[in-house]
Parts: structure tokens; C-alpha cells; sequence
């Protein structure tokens, strides 16, 4: 040890350090004065006077710290971790006299090469941090270090000052949510953004989001991916790994969404979008990916986790090769509790940092297996997440099934706080829209709430319904081809799913027929008013609501241009879809008995009643194509409400009765997708005709 004692600046505001620090010798490596860090705080934090660096690997022999330039490729420092600064399976170090802005830096670890028992320590390579808060090199997108051989990381100042702005916390059941992708929202020069693919150009396009009325964006995935791992090109076209599915980094944002370069300021221009979303009273969820890794399998990179501990990140097979239930090449070991506790602190990392509402779980079953690949009954993950403090008021959201064949719709484990998306509502609905026979009761059950799958009344928020999203056909292309058309992805028409449950409405793809257009409009004023009307909670793609289309490709994961990009010139071409749209979320957000059960009924009428076109004959037939269900529940000071829906996916028109009313009350038609635009009429009587493939939706007053 040097045994000098070198003093420390005076600390900033709201950092105080331990008073044995100024007392300790400080050791001296490649030149700089080192000294035993803060083990308990994982990744790099600056601190007055210098950088604590702290990572942990139970397998390594050996940990070296490097230090690089800015954009350079060799290290200008390697700093050996002494032996008596580790204590158990961490490695904790400060660096004095360092710079944030002025350096890069990775590790080297050594340790055992034992692929049969997964242990493959290499010392040659260079390692990102597991819990960086910035990666470099990422923020022209597609012009990344191919497969991600030499990612380093910055050190990120947080002097983002939220002042007193709160949490909106909107109740489960009066969410509309709004999926999109970051870049493919404005890339297109028709978005009219100064800053297109951007969260910058996000926030100059909040205004119309406010305008259709959702309150809930929730964002594709944000942490740091490399589009460039899965380059290709196909008959000259740029392929990208475009949606983000692939984590390189869990707690660093994807710095190629941004404006300008934020060096060391990393995440400061999602933070004014999240911002300016919360004074709109706007909630924003991340779409998560913990379920594998953007290092794939045995012929996958090696960048990161592979490095520091492969046996314990990933689930492996006695042999040592990589379990694949994510599709993707690897699996996250997330009930190891190792990697059970990163998944928490990165969680509560986004929530505390960039103040996130919320997150939905790609594939989120995996988080229930165990180190075998087996479900669990009550996986420790899951749990921790459901009750720990920090994530209390934050929306948990699962699509709950997995590559491998698990599937639990209705059956994840919730403890109360976890929603699902109800891939059942997607398909029975989308079966029953496009006429298929039989399926009126099964489409009644999932407008009513899905209660044959969620049965508990502490569950009936549970339900996340949807008929498109971000994987599969646009709500547009589910009218317009009854089959995917993915031969721009390059593999011969292979990927994307078969099952699409689409009906061109009588030519595959575009037409000039005003016939087949105007029905398919109107096919999709009837699938976004009962996805309005029904229980549980909305959820729709972004471009829908002005008929944005895919050509017809049901997996454009890897489309980085007009295919995935929306195109904003169709806004003013389907203006009057679009008023529909804001019409519709304005019908449910003033008729609470829509979204809740509001207990007992109304009027004499049950919470929730089935009926074909005579009323209160709930027996559907084999053959039937129609469907009435009625919401009834009264609201304290504001008295009864009770709503009629009526839809008939039949080809031709149907006479139908409405329930009777008290003779002090009558029913108004205020729905009616057979017309554009809509109007509200009183009704005389209880008897209408409803149109061929329409929705018709009452109200009683």
C-alpha cells in the first residue's frame, strides 16, 4: 500500500460518504489511486472524487477493470481487482481522479473453461457490465459493432429533476392502452416530426395521442438491443432486428432513439418524454424482454453474461447447451436467485429512475420455470415481483405462454396484481368478426369480461384484451388478407404464424373495389366497438386507428422501412376511422358499467345478461352469428346505467328486441357501425334491424 492519504473534494449535495474513506491508505493500479468500494451497489456509480465500480461472479478466479478513451478500441488502463477487494463473490473497487465524461469501460474475467458444466471463462474477452446504465457504439442505428464483440459502457450522471410530478395511477379498468414502437411511430417523413424516430418525435405527437384519447402508451422494447445481430439483406433490402426482442443491456435505454448523443446524460430524453406523458396524465409501460438475451446459443456472441457467470444465467442441459423456450437461442435462468435478483433491481431501477408505470413481460412464462425448465407452482420471481414495495402501484402484465409450449391464459400465477394478455379474446373474437359459425357465445363470454377464465371477482381486472398488436397482422390487414404475405422477410414464407383468423372481405390485398373497402372500414368499426365495449382491459396497436398497414406481413420483426413504419398521409385518407376511433374510447370512458362490475344490476336486470335476438333467450345455437349482451349496475349519485350490445357477424340483416325498460325510461342508439359517422336516435319501442355485419350499441336513458 502507498500510504499516502490523498483528501477527497468537498461532497455534492445529497452524497454523503463514509468518514473512514478520508482515513483508509489508498493502493495505487496502473497509476490511479484505488481503494475497496461499496459492494452493495451494483455497476458504476460516480461518487465525489472518483468512480465505484462493483460486479460479482460466483465462478470467476479473476476480474480486470478497463479503462478506454471515448470510441477507442484498446484500453489506455487495466486494473486488476487485488484479491483483498473481494469479499464473497463480489469485486468492488473506486477509482479516483476519474473523469465520467472522459472514459469507456468493460471487464476481463477469468476463470475454469468447462463447457460440459457450462463454465466457459475467457479472459481474452472484453465484457459490459451486466448492470451498465449506457451502452456505447448504439446510437447510429445500424451501425453497430457486428455481433456485439466489444460493447463497453459509460458512467450516467441522474441529474434529471422530476420535481413534484406524480404517478397518474389510473385504475386497472379505466386503461386504454396504446402499443407502439418507438422508431416505426415517426421514422416515415409523413409523421411531419422534427425528430423522427425518436422519443423526441414521440413527445411532438402527443398532442394527437390526447386528441384519440388513450391513456396508457405502452412502448416496444427500450432497453439497449443491437439491431445489427441479426443483419441481413434480402434481394437488396436492409434486414434489421428491428422490433428490439434482444437485450444487450437490461438497465441501459436504446440510445439510437434518441435526438442528439446524451454522453453520460444517457436516458435524459426519454425521461422529458415520460415526463411530459405524465402532466398529459398519460402512463407509460415498457414492454420488457427477460426472457432471453441478445447472446443466443453455443454459436451465438459473447459479450456479457456468458462471460461472468454462463451456468448461472442461462438454463443449460446436463451437457451444458442452452435450453431455447424463448424461440431465441437461450433462456434467462430468472428463479436462479442471482438473476431472479437483477430482474428486481432493474424493475425497480426504471420505476425509481424514469419513473415507469408499468411493464409487460414478452413471454413471461419463462419467468415461472425453474433451473430444469419445468413450471413452477409459485415461482420466487413472480412473487417478489407481485409484492415487492417499490412496484406496488406499477401494472404488471404478462403474456402468459412461452415458445416452448406453456401456455396459461387464465392460469398464471397473480397473487391479485398480475394481468394477462387474453390471447383466447384475440382468437375467438377475431373468429366470431369474420363469421365463423358457433362462435356468438364464446365472443359474449369475452365481451363480458372472459369469466370463464378469470372466475375470481379479485381477477376480473385481470383481462388485457386485444385484437392486434405489434405480432401479427394490423387490424387494417385482418380485413384485407386471409393470408400472411412475409416474403420480404426472407424466408420463403415460412415464419409468422398460420392461424391468423383473417378474412380478406373478398380480395387479397389492396383494391379499388368501393364495395369490398367500404366493408372492410366497416369491419373494423365493428372489431374496435366491441374491443370498446367489453370488459377487461383495451389494448390496440398504434396505426390502427387510421388504418396503417403491413402488406399483409403478419412477423415484420425485421422491417425497418414503410412495412413497420406508420404512414401518416392515411390519417387524412380514413379521417372519419379515425373520428370512430376517438369516439369510441370516449363511449367507454363515459359509461363505467362497460368497464366494471359495479354490483347487483340495475333496472331490475342482472351485472351482465346474454341474448339472442329475442331477448333474454340466452341460448345460442350451433349456427348462430348473433349476439346481445347487456351491462347493468347503478353508481352512487349518479344513478342506473345499462348498455346494449348488439352484433351481428351474419351476411345479411337481422330483426331483433331490445329487453323492455321501465315505463320512466326508453333506449337511444348511440353506436351504430353500419354508418360512418355517428349519430345518437332515440328508440320507439323496443324492435331494430340491425345491419349485415354491424355492431349496434343502445343505451338506456
Amino acid at each position: 500500500m502507498s500510504g499516502k492519504r490523498t483528501p477527497l473534494p468537498k461532497p455534492e449535495p445529497g452524497v454523503v460518504l463514509p468518514r473512514s474513506i478520508h482515513l483508509v491508505p489508498l493502493d495505487s493500479i496502473a497509476g490511479f489511486d484505488v481503494r475497496p468500494g461499496f459492494y452493495d451497489t451494483n455497476g458504476a456509480t460516480a461518487i465525489p472524487g472518483g468512480v465505484n465500480f462493483t460486479v460479482h461472479s460466483h465462478g470467476a478466479t479473476g476480474v480486470e477493470l478497463l479503462l478506454f478513451h471515448r470510441e477507442q478500441d484498446e484500453p489506455f488502463a487495466v486494473l486488476p481487482f487485488p484479491e483483498h477487494y473481494r469479499i464473497g463473490n463480489v469485486y468492488s473497487m473506486i477509482v479516483f481522479k476519474l473523469n465520467i465524461e472522459e472514459f469507456e469501460y468493460a471487464y476481463r474475467v477469468s476463470g475454469p473453461y468447462e463447457p460440459d458444466k457450462g463454465l466457459i471463462f475467457d479472459s481474452s474477452r472484453y465484457l459490459l457490465d451486466p448492470y451498465a446504465k449506457a451502452v456505447t457504439g448504439q446510437s447510429a442505428w445500424g451501425k453497430t459493432t457486428p455481433h456485439g464483440q466489444h460493447y463497453k459502457a459509460r458512467v450516467v450522471k441522474d441529474d434529471f429533476d422530476w420535481g413534484n410530478m406524480g404517478q397518474p395511477l389510473i385504475p386497472m379498468e379505466d386503461l386504454v392502452i396504446y402499443e407502439l414502437h418507438v422508431r416505426g411511430f415517426t421514422k416515415d417523413a409523413s409523421s411531419g416530426v422534427e425528430h423522427p424516430g425518436t422519443f423526441a418525435g414521440l413527445m411532438e405527437k402527443l398532442p394527437y395521442l390526447q386528441e384519440l384519447g388513450v391513456n396508457a402508451i405502452e412502448l416496444m422494447p427500450i432497453f439497449e438491443f443491437d439491431e445489427m445481430l441479426d443483419y441481413r439483406e434480402v434481394d437488396g433490402r436492409k434486414l434489421y432486428n428491428y422490433w428490439g426482442y434482444n437485450t444487450v443491456s437490461f438497465f441501459a435505454p436504446n440510445t439510437s432513439y434518441t435526438a442528439s448523443t446524451e454522453y453520460n446524460r444517457e436516458g435524459n430524453e426519454l425521461k422529458k418524454f415520460i415526463f411530459a406523458c405524465k402532466q398529459r396524465g398519460i402512463e407509460v409501460y415498457l414492454d420488457v424482454v427477460f426472457n432471453h438475451t441478445a447472446e443466443g446459443n453455443e454459436m451465438g456472441p459473447f459479450f456479457s453474461f456468458k462471460g461472468f457467470d454462463n451456468n448461472i444465467y442461462y438454463l443449460l442441459t446436463p451437457e451444458g447447451y442452452y435450453y431455447n423456450f424463448s424461440g431465441c437461442g437461450n433462456t434467462l435462468n430468472c428463479n436462479h436467485p442471482i438473476v431472479h435478483q437483477m430482474i428486481l433491481d432493474c424493475l425497480r431501477y426504471w420505476v425509481t429512475t424514469y419513473r415507469v408505470d408499468g411493464f409487460r413481460f414478452d413471454l413471461a412464462s419463462i419467468l415461472g420455470r425453474d433451473e430444469n425448465g419445468a413450471p413452477m407452482v409459485s415461482p420466487p420471481l413472480l412473487q417478489a415481483l407481485a409484492f415487492d414495495p417499490i412496484l406496488g402501484d406499477v401494472k404488471l402484465i404478462a403474456e402468459a405462454w412461452d415458445a416452448g409450449g406453456l401456455y396459461q391464459v387464465g392460469t398464471f400465477p397473480a397473487w391479485n396484481r398480475w394481468a394477462e394478455w387474453n390471447g383466447k379474446y384475440r382468437d375467438d373474437m377475431r373468429r366470431y368478426l369474420k363469421g365463423d359459425a358457433g362462435m356468438a357465445h364464446a365472443a359474449a363470454l369475452r365481451l363480458s369480461g372472459s369469466k370463464d377464465i378469470y372466475d375470481s371477482a379479485v381477477r376480473q381486472n385481470a383481462s388485457v384484451n386485444f385484437l392486434t398488436c405489434h405480432d401479427g397482422f394490423t387490424l387494417h390487414d385482418l380485413f384485407a388478407y386471409n393470408h400472411k404475405h412475409n416474403e420480404c422477410n426472407g424466408w420463403n414464407n415460412t415464419d409468422g404464424a398460420n392461424d391468423n383468423n383473417s378474412w380478406n372481405c373478398g380480395a387479397e390485398g389492396e383494391t379499388d373495389d368501393p364495395e369490398v373497402n367500404a366493408l372492410r372500414q366497416r369491419m373494423v368499426r365493428n372489431a374496435f366497438a366491441l374491443l370498446m365495449c367489453s370488459r377487461g382491459i383495451p389494448m390496440f396497436l398504434a396505426g390502427d386507428e387510421f388504418g396503417n398497414t403491413q402488406f399483409g406481413n403478419n412477423n415484420a420483426y425485421c422491417q425497418d422501412n414503410i412495412t413497420s413504419w406508420l404512414d401518416w398521409s392515411l390519417l387524412e385518407k380514413n379521417r372519419g376511422l379515425f373520428q370512430f376511433f376517438r369516439y369510441m374510447i370516449r363511449f367507454r370512458q363515459s359509461h363505467k358499467v362497460l368497464r366494471k362490475d359495479m354490483s347487483g344490476g340495475a333496472c331490475g336486470f342482472p351485472d351482465v345478461s346474454f341474448h339472442s335476438v329475442a331477448p333474454w333467450n340466452d341460448r345460442f345455437e350451433p349456427h348462430d352469428r348473433y349476439m346481445g349482451v347487456m351491462f347493468a349496475g347503478a353508481e352512487r349519485n349518479v344513478g342506473p346505467q345499462v348498455v346494449y350490445v348488439a352484433s351481428n357477424a351474419y351476411w345479411e340483416e337481422l330483426n331483433a328486441a331490445l329487453p323492455q325498460l321501465p315505463a320512466s325510461m326508453h333506449w337511444e342508439l348511440e353506436v351504430n357501425t353500419w354508418e360512418e359517422e355517428q349519430h345518437t336516435y332515440r328508440m320507439e319501442g323496443s324492435c331494430f334491424t340491425i345491419g349485415p355485419r354491424s355492431v349496434m350499441v343502445f343505451v338506456a336513458k
